[in-house]
């Protein structure tokens, strides 16, 4: 039964359960709404890098930090549709392009994103964007070019995310979650572990996300890739047991989600990730580079779903309508 009315003290019950019990739960859940063999293969790439005006802690992207991260522009279409191509020959079946705005600009640049979009639905391929902050008109377009998915996610906890972004609020990211459905995309909407958040921190965020009607279609979960120069690049790494219950109650609370095992794949071992799996993951994000973070190559996620007789889903998964005429 699908809800949206999770207590907290429900959810600490669920995530606390000895961890077979917890996994044999969520796997029960998985199976009855998705086939337990099969992931979805996703591509994410930086169409427009650095500079960014938001101060997220976590994010090598932000221009209030020192890193290596170099300032790019806005990529042309011709150089996102190659990506997409790349992606489809790889497997994946959902192309995402991410750009580092706090909010979506006006003009040219937003019209560039537009036909990506457009372009990438004629290959048959899921768009996903995350862009920063929408209004409604932008979300409006993009739904008419046909978008698939929008990326805006709560991070965490409302009450711990003041410790990690002060730039913008909690509100402001809801509002463009609504605004979002209002154009008839879908949500991808999820959060980052490992940000020295309490276990109660990440338990609220799923309470976020589950308290959503709809549930969001896909729920990221990321563990955090501390990179140098940014606030929490010293922050202790989180253990592949806690990341794993994180997977199961997200599974738990949002069973016809699909629950993307995200960034910080490079910390776990093959065995940590086939936990994931075990307990509810359904897809995974494929290429060397999540956006600026590493992230497996393709080949060693070829190998890891060979050894597990599982394999990539062959079509997209997301029902989306076809776009506008332009």
């Amino acid at each position: 039964m699908t809800r949206h009315d999770w207590t907290l003290d429900e959810i600490r019950e669920i995530h606390a359960l000895p961890l077979p019990d917890l996994i044999y739960r969520a796997q029960t859940v998985h199976r009855a709404h998705h086939s337990p063999d099969e992931v979805q293969g996703c591509v994410l790439l930086s169409i427009k890098t650095g500079n960014c005006p938001e101060d997220c802690a976590y994010c090598p992207q932000s221009a209030h930090y020192k890193t290596e991260v170099e300032g790019e522009t806005l990529l042309s279409i011709d150089e996102t549709l190659a990506g997409a191509r790349r992606a489809k020959e790889s497997g994946a079946t959902r192309f995402c392009m991410g750009a580092a705005w706090r909010d979506a600009p006006q003009g040219a640049e937003f019209d560039r994103v537009v036909e990506m979009v457009r372009g990438v639905r004629a290959m048959g391929l899921e768009a996903c964007c995350t862009l920063g902050m929408l209004t409604q008109e932008q979300a409006d377009r993009l739904g008419e070019a046909g978008l698939t998915a929008y990326n805006h996610n709560l991070d965490t906890s409302p009450e711990f995310y003041g410790s990690i972004v002060t730039t913008r609020t909690y509100q402001d990211r809801l509002d463009t979650l609504e605004r979002v459905r209002n154009a008839g995309v879908t949500v991808c909407c999820g959060g980052i572990v490992g940000m020295g958040e309490s276990v109660d921190d990440r338990l609220r965020l799923l309470q976020q996300l589950a308290a959503q009607d709809p549930h969001p279609e896909s729920v990221p979960i990321n563990s955090l890739v501390r990179v140098a120069g940014t606030p929490l690049a010293d922050r202790p790494s989180v253990g592949p047991i806690e990341f794993v219950r994180m997977i199961a109650t997200a599974r738990m609370l949002m069973p016809r989600a699909m629950v993307r095992l995200s960034a910080g794949r490079l910390a776990l071992s093959e065995e940590g990730q086939a936990l994931c799996f075990l307990a509810g993951a359904n897809s995974i994000f494929m290429g060397e580079k999540l956006l600026t973070t590493p992230n497996p190559g393709i080949g060693d996620d070829e190998r890891l779903l060979d050894r597990m007789g599982m394999r990539l889903c062959a079509e997209p998964v997301t029902e989306t309508p076809a776009p506008a005429a332009a």
